[in-house]
């Protein structure tokens, strides 16, 4: 695990705050992933004054959870989740080794499971997918403040 650090900035915008962490893809890797970004936001409260809701910790929990299940379930090998905060918002963003966006399902009150990127889509102010060389990046936002 990288420690919280300040990233580099523009002149007119405060400097970053992110850590990164590899995880293997194992059967532990989403509860560590949790507790990483709850982590994560305590220091960057902590260490460096940013206001965090309590309701910005939740999601960012939940968001970190459905992408890191998404990337343990659909893509073989390890994974990078990297959080980032720039101003007033956090963007968790997991690497895995599968080039293929991922799409949400149509919407289904009666299905049972598979609704971890509906419910991304629904609680992040953005959401985003870069295909890479290696793979791809999925990266959500997430306000701090409610």
């Amino acid at each position: 695990m990288e420690p919280v650090g300040r990233g580099g900035a523009g002149p007119s915008e405060a400097p970053a705050i992110a850590a990164t962490v590899s995880m293997t893809g194992g059967g532990t890797c989403i509860a560590e992933a949790r507790r990483f970004a709850a982590d994560f936001l305590v220091r960057a409260g902590s260490d460096h004054g940013v206001p965090v809701s309590a309701r910005a910790t939740d999601l960012t929990q939940l968001v970190v959870s459905e992408l890191v299940t998404n990337a343990h379930k659909y893509a073989p090998g390890p994974l990078l989740l990297a959080l980032r905060i720039t101003g007033d918002v956090v963007a968790v963003s997991v690497h895995d080794s599968v080039a293929t966006r991922p799409e949400a399902r149509s919407v289904d009150p009666r299905r049972v499971g598979q609704h971890g990127l509906e419910i991304v889509m629904a609680v992040a102010q953005e959401f985003r997918v870069d295909l890479e060389p290696t793979g791809k990046r999925v990266t959500a936002s997430i306000a701090l403040h409610d």
